[in-house]
């Protein structure tokens, strides 16, 4: 058995609480910017996630995204129910193969949670069980294997530190295609129903990130800290950029601005966090809270019912991270990168590499996603009926409120 670093397990069962706590940080972002009536129904959702992605990790996502050979689409089942995974299995040398396990399981149960914004008050809660299931089937775990399990993308040579491709691109086109196949929400909401509840969901994600990006080193080491300080600088710059352009633009400091620009600015670090310097980290942030703010605007402008714009802050912010990470990625922070970016010393070809992966995985996602929503929709009825959500969805779902009215 190798030696076990005890520092870097302890820190590693850390990262996993701390992205395990961004899945309860996001019901409540997501809570408090639907109106009351909603409130319980979209809080399911994440929960939801919590407890079913932790079952099908167990009996099959572990063993499709680590298993099997270099280079293919999804691993096999050779570690179906954890099979071989054990106390004296180690990963990288350093850390029980469980903590690495549990770590990845995260990030499993994080990723379609993120989806749900976008059709916040319009979806049973039944097509969603469904969706979840297979979304993380065919979605997500062949992902995984692809960019972190020795899979395809990664024998292209595309880099993702934390999960720009894999967790914020994907998420973010499969939420657009859900919009653009479910429609528009019959009764629009006046806006947020708790903007500190909002706050609170905020403060969580970020205080998660940290673990989210920084534990994706899967060690404690100089990139470590890299990762971390990296994430924090990014997500700062992105909040204080978005909340400047609203107060030109929309003539007030808006509050919603500034935290769903720190929300954009830590998706878009994703994939770069332990790839980047901290110069170019600000730089993203700045780059990040412009492009998210006129992606959302652009949305609002073509009338997308993107309810919580998880395509203009995680479908946007996290391909245009994999794209930044073409160009600024530096074998002077990370070793890991063979190929510098475009802008620090490198040729065109990485930069190449990670633009056209991320737009063949935007385009599998989203088609993917409204294929398997019209499916579904033949085994049961994926849209609520306009008397449900007028009535609410959180008592004409589930029973129950989450305030008297």
């Amino acid at each position: 058995m190798e030696t076990l670093n005890t520092g870097s397990t302890g820190f590693m069962l850390v990262a996993a609480s701390l992205v395990m706590l961004m899945t309860p940080g996001l019901a409540f972002f997501y809570g408090g910017l639907v109106g009351r009536k909603n409130v319980l129904a979209i809080m399911i959702q994440s929960f939801l996630s919590l407890c079913w992605t932790t079952v099908l990790w167990f009996v099959v996502g572990y063993s499709l995204c680590f298993s099997g050979g270099q280079g293919g689409v999804i691993g096999n089942l050779d570690m179906a129910f954890m099979n071989g995974v054990n106390l004296n299995s180690m990963y990288n040398n350093e850390i029980p193969t469980f903590a690495f396990a549990v770590y990845q399981m995260m990030f499993a149960i994080i990723t379609p949670a993120l989806i749900t914004g976008a059709f916040a008050n319009r979806v049973r809660f039944t097509a969603y069980f469904i969706f979840l299931t297979l979304w993380l089937l065919f979605v997500y775990f062949p992902l995984v294997h692809m960019v972190w399990g020795g899979g395809l993308l990664a024998q292209w040579g595309v880099l993702d530190f934390a999960g720009g491709i894999v967790v914020h691109a994907s998420a973010g086109m499969a939420a657009l295609a859900s919009v653009f196949y479910v429609g528009k929400r019959n009764l629009v909401e006046r806006g947020p129903h708790s903007i500190p509840l909002v706050a609170l969901g905020t403060g969580l994600l970020w205080f998660g990130w940290y673990g989210f990006n920084a534990g994706s080193e899967c060690k404690v080491d100089a990139i470590t800290v890299q990762a971390f300080i990296n994430t924090d600088v990014a997500a700062s710059f992105a909040g204080i950029t978005w909340l400047i352009l609203a107060w030109f633009l929309e003539k007030k400091p808006k509050f919603i601005g500034l935290l769903t620009g720190s929300v954009a600015g830590l998706a878009t670090i994703t994939p770069a966090a332990g790839y980047v310097t901290l110069g170019h980290a600000a730089l993203i942030g700045i780059i990040t809270g412009v492009v998210c703010y006129f992606a959302v605007a652009l949305k609002n402008k073509l009338h997308w019912d993107d309810a919580l714009d998880v395509w203009g802050v995680h479908g946007v912010g996290g391909t245009l991270g994999v794209i930044l990470l073409g160009l600024f990625a530096t074998n002077a922070i990370n070793p890991a990168v063979t190929s510098q970016g475009w802008f620090v010393g490198g040729d065109s070809s990485f930069f190449f590499t990670q633009l056209w992966s991320v737009i063949l995985v935007s385009i599998y996602c989203f088609a993917f996603t409204y294929i398997v929503l019209y499916l579904i929709n033949f085994i049961t009825r994926v849209k609520v009926s306009k008397a449900e959500e007028e009535a609410g969805l959180d008592n004409s779902l589930h029973g129950e409120v989450a305030y008297e009215q």
